[in-house]
């Protein structure tokens, strides 16, 4: 899913797919699969100083590693009122990185569900007017199945969600929508990479400044976000996920799987009313 989703190194990359999310779309490569994945060369962005590889782009490198089959990483989501604002931002993140999964997975329906949701969850947390017009052109472009539109307009709502969170003097809440993100297409990484193992799909996973960064912006959190259940949850497993990503013979299946662990309970966590 992507090497799966700030002014560090270029290889720092490996940040994959959700911050991703704020990223502009490509289109798709057609070129032969390369001998190995250069993560460094993909198309990438910047923001808050670390390096993000286009989402599409690192789509496009799974579906030349070996096919995979979407419609078993795509998950229902859950959007039951969370009551407070830092796990809604966490879930909103994880709900448009959904999103691309589902675009992946050609799957028009729960594209308008994850919609719905999005303008859901951006009304809890008071953005609602950010994206109801991309919320609105999803929905059409899902009933034409028009898959470039709706890739464009998930990315497109992250990106104007964050922006106004920033305005409303809220950039923590806007870094929590990315980790959300961040969380749900490793976790989705972890599972195309399981079902197929390869070296170079699992390299995806090598992305230790994005740990870093995202272990520096919890730390910076005002004491009312980190007294969160589901963010201290996630503020105290990220370390661990630091030393499976970063390993010095690769990313094994062991560790993959161990990713993938961590990764799903912290996505469950965040959708989980308990």
């Amino acid at each position: 899913m992507i090497k799966s989703f700030l002014t560090a190194p270029r290889a720092l990359w490996k940040n994959a797919w959700i911050l991703a999310l704020a990223a502009p779309l490509l289109g798709y490569a057609q070129s032969e699969p390369p001998r190995r994945i250069d993560v460094g060369s993909l198309p990438a962005t910047v923001v808050d100083e670390v390096v993000i590889p286009v989402p599409t782009e690192v789509f496009g490198v799974l579906d030349k590693l070996g096919s995979p089959n979407w419609h078993e990483v795509l998950r229902p989501v859950k959007t039951e009122n969370l009551g407070n604002r830092a796990q809604v931002a966490l879930l909103l993140g994880s709900t448009i990185a959904e999103g691309f999964i589902a675009v992946e997975a050609q799957e028009p329906e729960e594209v308008k569900k994850i919609g719905r949701q999005v303008l859901t969850l951006s009304k809890a947390i008071g953005v609602q007017k950010s994206v109801i017009s991309r919320t609105n052109s999803i929905i059409q472009a899902a009933d034409k199945k028009n898959w470039p539109v709706i890739r464009r307009e998930f990315d497109g709502a992250s990106k104007d969600v964050k922006q106004a969170m920033i305005e409303l003097e809220d950039a923590q809440l806007a870094q929590l929508v990315s980790l959300g993100g961040w969380l749900r297409g490793t976790e989705a990484l972890t599972q195309v990479v399981m079902k197929n193992y390869t070296k170079d799909g699992a390299e995806l996973l090598h992305q230790p400044a994005i740990l870093q960064y995202f272990e520096r912006k919890l730390h910076e959190l005002n004491p009312r976000l980190k007294e969160n259940r589901v963010v201290g949850q996630i503020a105290a497993r990220l370390p661990e996920l630091g030393t499976l990503i970063e390993p010095a013979g690769g990313v094994s299946p062991q560790k993959v799987e161990k990713i993938n662990s961590i990764t799903a309970g912290l996505v469950k966590a965040i959708s989980s009313q308990d």
